[in-house]
């Protein structure tokens, strides 16, 4: 039996040796390796927190202790250290989640995995175990490099400054990289830590000399080595960044290093108020191909040889991303006035084309998305055009500057929304449903939502010559679907891509789902049922011709991939209100829930956004034995005259 099999819970680390906890850590890569290459997911980040997690749990009483991980993304190790060793289903629908979640573990607390959030988290908690007297519980949170570029980080630090009578531990797990390598003033310093010479040179000078002296030399340095660290850190400077803080600082420590990650918690444990703990780690520790991938140090992989790091799985069809990263190129090359602006996300957004292109024209603001939102709206007075590229998930973080910054100003920005609707694996707080309910309340925005690779490239060439109000330009996780050429266009733009003589039923398709409409319009024709299909290719403002043409049908059946309350179905219900149109309608979307992780068929399976469900339920309105019922057939027959007439 490994040692990582006979591990049940934490304390089940407290007998191990020295010996052993290292052929622990080497135990537990190898599983990562060969579990997380079947299912795929965030394999680099969790091979870099190996012993920084065991020394967490050696040292530290989980759940007594609150465990808090920022973005949670490397929180593999944590599982299988509190009994979760079944990887079999990770991140697979009924398996294991890819982030701390609740339900499976009473050591999971904080389930959200946006970044920057974990220092606010421990704040609260922390006061909360002070306000009730639970002064012998600790709050330790564990933060990346990368979550310091994000205002919450600081706006926490403010305040957990200000009150230094908390047990409370951050350790900022330091590997230079979020997705990619970390950008800006706060990684340049910490780099210059993780690298000064004169630190790396007196700490392996002093380890030799103590290695010269044999084993009672060893136990001396062991016995020193926390002075130490902080002797080196005060000669190098390193806690020049948290000077003005009143943060007790305890560092670099090798977050490789088991005995000086425990000796350096156990400091901050016993200290009796908030220290930050700095490991330096490594991203993809003791796999060859995560170290060699330049771009993310296999920051997030699908299913890989586990030997290689090749994908078992390749596709020749081009994603939505990869349609946008070349589309912004060309764009950019005819307009100069066009900027991209990520948050730390340059290659999975699609701007890294952009910048190889025009470096200073791309601008990484790491993980401040609010800054990125407000900064925009100022290169936008200043005469430029920016392209804000977020995960859909993401730009809900910074709403207050949507409306206020940009939609208040009538700022000139375009926003891309990568990874909207349904995203599958990532669970909950990767699902990118939020985004068309929320910005489409901002007055003067202006919404799109392409079907295919080419009304992509149309809309966002069309989104980038707006100058008077922002724009949105929303897709899909994954690969670009069948391109589906419009029977005909109308002057407002909508695209009709299907129609029947028989004008039953109009089916109202935002973006990809336009593919569910075109089948659900072929099983309702089998029905001698009628159905036109349209893209309005800019859902919002709703188009003038959808209003005219629910007018002329019996039923209209709107179909999205985000949430239905607050969706586009309830927007043009609205406005077929205020127009005098009473055609019955049918908003089909996603459920406000919060919706588990599963590919994304699984989980539109499970809200009914399938074209055989939406086919049964629209014949049973067409015939009258479900509600909203269809308007009356010799109803819609005389409103169809009076509109050609009109």
């Amino acid at each position: 039996m490994s040692i990582l099999e006979t591990i049940k819970g934490p304390r089940d680390l407290d007998h191990l040796t020295d010996q052993q906890m290292i052929a622990l850590a080497a135990e537990i890569r190898r599983f990562l390796v060969t579990e997380v290459s079947k299912t795929g997911g965030h394999l680099g980040p969790n091979l870099g927190v190996v012993e920084l997690t065991l020394a967490l749990h050696r040292v530290f009483e989980s759940p007594h202790d609150a465990f808090v991980f920022d973005t949670g993304h490397q929180s593999y190790v944590h599982k299988l250290v509190t009994g979760r060793q079944d990887f079999s289903g990770l991140r697979l629908r009924g398996g294991l989640a890819g982030y701390p979640q609740r339900s499976e573990s009473e050591h999971d607390i904080v389930e959200s995995s946006h970044a920057s959030s974990s220092l606010s988290w421990a704040d609260g908690i922390s006061r909360a175990f002070q306000l009730t007297g639970q002064s012998d519980r600790h709050v330790v949170a564990v933060v990346g490099d990368g979550a310091l570029t994000g205002g919450m980080t600081w706006e926490a630090l403010n305040n957990i400054s200000d009150d230094n009578g908390r047990r409370l531990i951050i350790v900022v797990n330091d590997n230079g990289r979020s997705y990619a390598p970390t950008i800006g003033g706060m990684a340049r310093f910490l780099n210059t830590v993780r690298t000064r010479s004169t630190y790396r040179d007196m700490h392996r000078g002093s380890e030799a000399v103590f290695d010269h002296l044999g084993h009672p030399g060893r136990a001396l340095y062991r016995g020193v080595r926390g002075g130490l660290h902080g002797f080196l850190s005060r000669f190098t400077n390193n806690e020049a960044l948290y000077s003005n803080l009143d943060i007790k600082y305890l560092g670099p420590v090798d977050g490789h290093d088991q005995k000086a990650m425990e000796e350096a918690l156990t400091q901050a444990k016993d200290y009796g108020a908030p220290v930050i703990v700095h490991a330096i780690t490594e991203k993809g520790r003791g796999y060859d191909p995560a170290r060699a991938d330049v771009a993310d140090q296999f920051h997030a992989v699908g299913q890989i040889d586990p030997e290689t790091g090749e994908p078992l799985e390749t596709t020749n069809a081009p994603s939505w991303t990869s349609v946008f990263a070349d589309e912004i190129v060309s764009i950019a090359e005819r307009d100069e006035t066009v900027v991209g602006i990520t948050a730390a996300m340059l290659r999975p957004v699609g701007l890294h084309k952009l910048a190889e292109r025009f470096p200073s024209r791309v601008l990484d603001v790491g993980i401040a998305e609010q800054h990125a939102v407000t900064s925009a709206a100022g290169l936008a007075f200043g005469g430029l055009h920016p392209v804000v590229a977020l995960y859909a998930t993401f730009v809900n973080r910074a709403f207050d500057q949507v409306l206020m910054d940009v939609g208040l100003h009538r700022a000139g920005v375009t926003f891309v929304l990568d990874r909207a609707g349904v995203t599958g694996p990532d669970g909950p707080s990767h699902h990118g449903m939020w985004d068309l309910a929320l910005l489409q309340i901002v007055p003067h925005i202006r919404l799109a939502a392409p079907r295919d690779a080419s009304r992509l490239r149309e809309e966002l060439r069309e989104a980038v010559a707006v100058t008077d109000a922002p724009t949105v330009v929303r897709f899909s996780k994954g690969s670009v679907g069948t391109e589906h050429e419009a029977e005909s266009r109308l002057p407002d733009g909508v695209d009709v891509l299907a129609s029947d003589e028989r004008r039953d039923v109009l089916l109202v398709c935002v973006g990809p789902m336009a593919t569910v409409g075109l089948d659900v319009a072929e099983r309702l024709a089998a029905q001698g049922i009628g159905a036109t299909v349209v893209d309005p290719r800019w859902v919002v403002p709703v188009p003038r011709s959808i209003i005219e043409l629910a007018a002329e049908h019996r039923l209209v059946v709107t179909i999205e991939d985000g949430v239905r309350v607050g969706g586009i179905g309830t927007r043009v219900r609205q406005d077929l209100r205020e127009a005098g149109v009473d055609t019955a309608l049918t908003e089909l979307g996603l459920p406000v829930e919060f919706l588990q992780h599963g590919s994304r068929a699984e989980i539109l399976e499970e809200a009914g956004l399938t074209p055989q469900h939406i086919a049964r339920d629209v014949v049973a309105q067409v015939l009258g034995s479900k509600i909203p019922v269809a308007r009356p057939l010799d109803d819609a027959s005389s409103r169809r005259v009076d509109a050609q007439q009109d």
